[in-house]
């Protein structure tokens, strides 16, 4: 089946079809608009709705809201579309507990194992390049900027671990995050405090201090953490705010 300036739809090994370049599209943008709280808890969005927005037939659309229903970003109701699923401050508890638990993890394998290879020694060089020239004064940064940063220096670290799976699920996870990290960045000092943690965390691995590693992760992971529930009063308000 042709799609407006999309390719015909192929099937994956599973035999799900892979979203066309158009639906791609549409869910990159909806995904955005989601982790960002643009829309509020229990959003209704329609087919109807989006093909105004986007400009497209039903075909892209559905197949979009499917992609995200499957991802977990939203849920589809009886006979009445879809709504937006965020999440609740107990989940994002929870996604911060699993995410400690696979950054301490990370750490303590990094601190434990081997010389790292030349590729992942290059990538730690430049972090610890990066987080001193912020420190030391680099130009100031828009919290989304830090925020970006603060998740590349985590799964950088998770990718030098060797482990893809552990990887795959940082990454689901500090997508959900990412809001979070920018109004954590939005702090007077978190920046600096992040710094100085994050080179920690770097000169503990060099160590091979396993103990100091975990330590100094737990202490960058909860101090972020602390900030959850002001996070979510602030993303609510957005989001109401916008729909109103």
């Amino acid at each position: 089946m042709k799609q407006k300036n999309s390719k015909v739809n192929q099937k994956d090994r599973t035999g799900e079809r892979e979203p066309s370049n158009l639906s791609s599209s549409i869910v990159a943008t909806l995904k955005e608009r989601i982790i960002h709280w643009h829309y509020p808890p229990e959003h209704r969005l329609t087919e109807a709705e989006l093909c105004e927005t986007f400009n497209v037939s039903r075909s892209p659309v559905r197949e979009a809201l499917r992609v995200l229903a499957s991802d977990g970003f939203v849920k589809k109701l009886p006979n009445r579309g879809y709504a937006v699923r965020q999440y609740n401050i107990g989940e994002i508890e929870e996604l911060y507990d699993v995410r400690l638990a696979l950054e301490l993890y990370t750490v303590e394998h990094l601190a434990t194992g081997g010389p790292l290879d030349k590729h992942d020694k290059e990538d730690m060089d430049k972090l610890k390049r990066t987080w001193t020239g912020l420190l030391n004064g680099s130009p100031n940064k828009k919290a989304e900027e830090l925020a970006r940063l603060d998740t590349l220096f985590h799964e950088t670290i998770a990718r030098a671990a060797g482990n893809k799976t552990l990887l795959r699920h940082l990454r689901s996870i500090n997508e959900r995050l990412m809001l979070f990290r920018m109004i954590d960045f939005d702090k007077k000092d978190r920046a600096e405090s992040t710094c100085r943690q994050h080179l920690e965390i770097l000169k503990r691995i060099a160590a091979k201090d396993a103990s100091g590693a975990r330590a100094a992760m737990q202490l960058n992971i909860e101090e972020g953490r602390n900030n959850v529930h002001t996070a979510i009063k602030d993303a609510l308000a957005r989001a109401y705010s916008m729909k109103h």
